[in-house]
């Protein structure tokens, strides 16, 4: 019986907690829902009142006293008025509040979300993310619908206990056993329920991430012709969740019909004993008051059935908002200076949590204004390092400084404001081309158009049919590979980096327009930018790593060699082999642009 205090306590705790979040609204719900539960004890005084001055009375005398009759229907009219009353104000207090607490909930896990380094994110599946965002916060509020109720219901059993023992404690000592036979079960539910809960919870992940998976791989799926066999991997899951949801209901299906039999056993218990004991208006009186009795008892079973769910939630939902992995931040408000920033690197050391490590002892320092490429083999770690020079995650060990300051001490922000990183895999939103490029930032059309230029994107804009204002689809599907980048570096320029990163940013466009792009990119002082950004390539063509001033060569997670494009090309066998892999007829186009 270990489980159920568990259950019990935690559950209490998290409805507490709920009180303590949305104080006032519980207030008025509770203030209903006690206005309900008195009004159902009233209305046994109200008939008996009716019963006494207008139903004798009328059968014994043939009439009714008129005045005696206002009254009656006066009572009456009242207290279904105030019960209407408790009924609304609990409902949709309750309502609100539930809603309430979800929607804030919601919003502590996104902002969780965004606070969290992208190598926690990197360990967690998208599918458990949208779960722990959507149906494990529903089920850690899910009692809060009941909770009013139950409380204030609670009040009738407290007054029908005492108009129990008033009237005869013998009987009202029988009752009680109806208490701990309720305990019991709810004990013996919770234990099974929360095993059955907390199964299903998991799976409901699982589904959602292969669902997620499928709508992601949908190109994929199709050209492979795939369909079939994915719409298999989801009905197997999708059945483990029904067998699982179907345990849940048989188990509440068993366990509810007894709750609601408990009682209903205590009331002919009272009667058969009773009818022994007391006279016939005292046994009616406390079958009646009895009666009353179980309608709380059964609220509260209400309640406390839903606890484990919740707390299965509670425990999933805490798991995101108790993470650990935070960025820190200072209170720098900017890189000092203006124009393009510095960029130093001092032993930096990052390994992904349970794998070997990807940068090792990276030391290095990047001029402002120079153009440097990144060059090494698949796995030596140059998207890592990407990463790592926007702070998308904190090296292990070591420092990376934007002009002699090191990232921590900024204040939030102050990164993304002064560096911007152009990614190999793009991402658009199905948005506009203007909010694509944007991101809602106030940028007018003229600065979105001067950096579609500097990306080689305002060709294909205009050609659109509403030009800005032509919607893309999402993830950018009637668009090209090629044009799909071409607006990610537009985003990028738009916003004047001081410090510009390219991931392999345009390995989907052709060669020639590659070279004009980062060519045009390298001439752009006075023109599309205030200022020529320092500027991080990671790149594999020969033509493209010809452009940089300085070239370094990663290999193994270390800098395995450092110089321009021609010597390393003349001295390092290992690096020429790398951009001969991936020599093309650019080339030949990157040397004319470069003049």
């Amino acid at each position: 019986m270990t489980a159920r205090p568990a259950v019990l306590r935690r559950g209490t705790a998290i409805l507490w907690r709920a009180c303590q979040e949305e104080p006032r609204i519980f207030t008025w719900s509770l203030l209903g829902s006690l206005g309900y539960g008195l009004m159902i004890i009233a209305q046994a005084y109200v008939l008996g009142y009716a019963t006494d001055h207008v139903v004798v009375p009328a059968i014994n005398n043939g009439h009714a006293d008129r005045s005696a009759l206002a009254i009656a229907l006066l009572l009456i009219a009242g207290v279904a008025a105030v019960k209407v009353a408790g009924i609304m104000g609990r409902r949709i207090a309750a309502g609100i509040m539930q809603y309430r607490l979800q929607g804030s909930y919601r919003q502590r896990i996104a902002r969780r979300y965004l606070d969290l380094p992208m190598s926690w994110h990197a360990r967690h599946p998208t599918g458990a993310l949208l779960s722990n965002a959507n149906s494990d916060v529903e089920a850690l509020w899910y009692p809060i619908a009941p909770f009013p109720f139950a409380v204030g219901v609670f009040a009738i059993m407290l007054v029908t206990l005492g108009l129990l023992v008033a009237t005869d404690l013998g009987l009202a000592l029988l009752g009680a056993l109806v208490f701990p036979a309720v305990i019991v079960t709810n004990a013996l539910y919770a234990r099974a329920m929360s095993q059955r809960v907390t199964r299903a919870q998991a799976l409901r992940a699982d589904v959602s991430g292969i669902a997620h998976e499928s709508f992601e791989g949908a190109l994929v799926v199709k050209t492979l012709g795939r369909e079939d066999a994915e719409t298999e991997r989801f009905a197997a899951r999708s059945y483990v969740l029904r067998d699982a949801l179907v345990g849940v209901g048989r188990l509440r299906g068993l366990f509810d019909p007894l709750l609601e039999a408990i009682p209903n056993v205590g009331t002919l218990l009272v009667l058969l004993v009773g009818a022994s004991r007391v006279d016939a208006g005292t046994l009616v009186r406390v079958a009646y008051l009895f009666g009353l009795l179980a309608f709380p008892l059964r609220a509260i079973g209400w309640m406390l059935a839903e606890l484990p769910r919740s707390v299965v939630g509670d425990d999933r939902v805490q798991q995101v908002l108790t993470a650990t992995g935070d960025l820190p931040y200072g209170d720098v408000p900017a890189p000092p200076g203006a124009g393009p920033l510095a960029l130093q690197l001092d032993c930096v050391d990052f390994g992904y949590d349970g794998a070997a490590p990807v940068l090792t002892g990276i030391t290095a320092g990047i001029e402002p204004g120079r153009v440097v490429a990144i060059v090494g083999p698949t796995g030596a770690g140059k998207s890592t390092l990407a990463s790592l020079l926007v702070r998308l995650m904190d090296p292990d060990t070591g420092v990376i400084r934007y002009g002699g300051v090191d990232l921590r001490a900024f204040a939030p922000g102050a990164v993304a404001s002064a560096a911007a990183l152009v990614a190999q895999q793009t991402f658009l939103f199905d948005d506009t081309v203007r909010g694509n490029v944007t991101l809602g930032a106030p940028f007018d059309d003229e600065q979105v158009w001067d950096a579609l230029r500097g990306a080689q994107a305002d060709g294909f804009v205009a050609a659109l049919p509403d030009g800005l204002d032509a919607m893309i689809g999402e993830r950018g599907t009637t668009l090209s590979g090629g044009q799909r980048q071409r607006l990610s570096l537009a985003r990028a320029l738009v916003r004047r980096p001081r410090l510009l990163i390219l991931d392999d940013a345009t390995s989907a466009v052709d060669p020639a327009v590659e070279q004009a792009i980062l060519a045009g990119l390298l001439r752009a002082a006075g023109t599309q930018l205030d200022t020529q950004p320092t500027t991080v390539l990671i790149a594999h063509r020969r033509a493209t790593v010809a452009l940089a001033d300085e070239v370094l060569f990663l290999d193994g997670g270390r800098v395995a060699d450092r110089g321009s494009h021609a010597e390393l090309q003349e001295r390092n066998p290992a690096y020429a082999a790398i951009v001969s892999a991936y020599d093309t007829e650019g080339e030949t186009a990157g040397s004319e642009l470069l003049g």
